[in-house]
């Protein structure tokens, strides 16, 4: 029986009905990691001993008739940012090598301590969450499992790779320009992006405030929204959470979409974009309209400004919020140093930080300096109120907006490493969903010649997870894909 090859929720009826034990489960997937981690590199430490214990406990628990929690010990992979107690995280970033953190962040607490999932250990990233490939982590790149000569996707990639190889059943991601969604696109995940203030963002290491959201990455839309029911809601620690009703997602899959107006962005579809994947996204919205819902095109006319409105303000926000990592108040101090502390604090940052978050942090400090405050990150914030509108708007004549999620299929390691513009142009079709503070899901949709996954995105207007969940899952169903397995190995269990 291969474990991997269900879906989260399947799972679950199955250790109910005693068909398999929590240990099997967790036994098997600590299996797929050896067989596979080699080829990957998806994790960056693995909590075997203490996954394998808690595993017996809740089996015993089980028996003996006692509440489990609603994920009855599913297996979940955690982006190394997202503290969980006396465990490290580090951001993939030599700043924080050895940092334990002393507390749980609150979707740690709700998934693993309330509702019984089992972390299995914490996945690469792009170094403080800054990158669209995983290649800028301190631990090396994360590979995809469809081609290990490409790149994952980032800067959740480690979490992508883990679902798509079925190291994991559940994994968690940040999404602070796409990071959930890109991965998803690249490894044929599900990838949610869940409205600003929906999701609690206390324990989450920040890169850039204002943007940053916490969502999962997953096999299939049901898993998504079984773990958004648990992780949603007002949180008093996270003061930007929301305390609005969060809905039964997993009761609103099978709702009917017959009546839903879904919007088609121009926009989305101009230069830049693959052939094939316009093509592969084409033909799935027609799809949606074979199913009964009606398409209308639209317009998101700032969409050639998101970029660079995006990159102002996360490197600006970026600059203020890694200022503390100096080596004396957070982050490992240099070796062997003499000098003022100007001189401590330069040395070790300039060591500890890799080029990316440098380069970033030099941006970002460069927009926020007397003289180009107005000029920049102003202006910046001004342009962001603009791409807001533009979707308040398009949602007054629609019910959800559908595009491509990623310009292209997975791309070789290495290819962009050395032009950064070229990196940040890729987020072109996700970083808007951020500005604007809106919710998003990526779904697979099919594959280009090289049978890499081609990610089809469905934006919502705020606090309407519902409506892409719905529409999604209709979707899934109707395209028939999600099962697929990537190659990456043969046999396992």
């Amino acid at each position: 029986m291969k474990f991997y090859e269900y879906m989260g929720y399947e799972l679950i009826e199955k250790i109910k009905n005693k068909e398999i034990s929590i240990q099997e489960l967790i036994e098997a997937s600590l299996r797929r990691i050896e067989e596979s981690e080699h080829l990957l590199h998806s994790f960056v430490n693995i909590s075997k001993e203490k996954a394998l214990k808690k595993a017996k406990l809740k089996d015993k628990d089980l028996k003996n008739g006692k509440a489990i929690g609603k994920l009855y010990g599913l297996p979940l992979a955690n982006k190394d940012l997202i503290c969980i107690e006396n465990y490290p995280t580090t951001c993939c970033s030599q700043i924080l090598q050895g940092y334990r953190s002393p507390y749980n962040a609150y979707v740690i607490e709700r998934l693993v301590e309330e509702e019984g999932a089992i972390h299995i250990g914490n996945t690469n990233m792009d170094e403080f969450a800054m990158g669209s490939s995983t290649e800028n982590s301190c631990y090396g790149p994360t590979y995809n499992p469809w081609d290990i000569s490409r790149v994952p996707g980032g800067s959740s990639g480690g979490s992508g790779a883990s679902i798509a190889s079925g190291q994991a059943i559940l994994a968690l991601g940040s999404d602070t320009g796409g990071s959930i969604r890109c991965p998803a696109s690249f490894c044929g995940n599900v990838g949610l992006k869940p409205t600003y203030g929906r999701v609690s963002r206390y324990g989450l290491i920040a890169f850039a405030n204002s943007l940053d959201q916490i969502g999962t990455i997953t096999k299939c839309v049901y898993d998504s929204a079984l773990m958004l029911e648990i992780i949603a809601g007002k949180d008093p620690l996270d003061s930007t959470s929301v305390d609005i009703k969060v809905d039964n997602y997993t009761a609103e899959l099978n709702k009917r979409i017959d009546e839903k107006i879904i919007g088609i962005p121009k926009e989305f579809f101009g230069e830049g974009v693959d052939r094939e994947v316009e093509n592969t996204v084409k033909k799935t919205i027609s799809k949606l309209e074979s199913i009964g819902t009606k398409t209308i095109e639209i317009s998101i006319p700032h969409l050639e400004y998101t970029v660079a409105t995006y990159y102002l303000l996360c490197m600006s926000e970026a600059s203020s919020n890694l200022a503390r990592y100096d080596g004396l108040r957070y982050g490992n101090i240099s070796e062997n140093l003499s000098g003022d502390v100007y001189d401590v604090f330069s040395r070790t940052r300039g060591e500890r930080f890799g080029p990316e978050v440098r380069r970033r942090i030099f941006l970002g400090t460069y927009a926020l300096s007397a003289g180009y405050y107005d000029m920049f990150y102003i202006k910046a914030l001004k342009v962001r109120s603009l791409i807001k509108n533009d979707f308040t708007r398009a949602f007054k004549k629609c019910d959800a907006i559908v595009c491509p999620t990623m310009p292209s299929t997975a791309f070789k390691v290495g290819e962009f490493i050395e032009d950064p513009l070229q990196m940040y142009i890729a987020d072109i079709l996700t970083c808007p969903v951020n500005l604007a503070g809106i919710p998003a899901l990526s779904i697979p949709c099919g594959f280009d010649k090289n049978n890499l996954p081609i990610g089809f995105q469905i934006i919502g207007d705020y606090f309407d997870e519902k409506g892409i969940l719905n529409i999604g899952y209709q979707l899934e169903q109707e395209l028939n894909i999600y099962r697929k397995s990537a190659p990456v190995i043969k046999g396992g269990n």
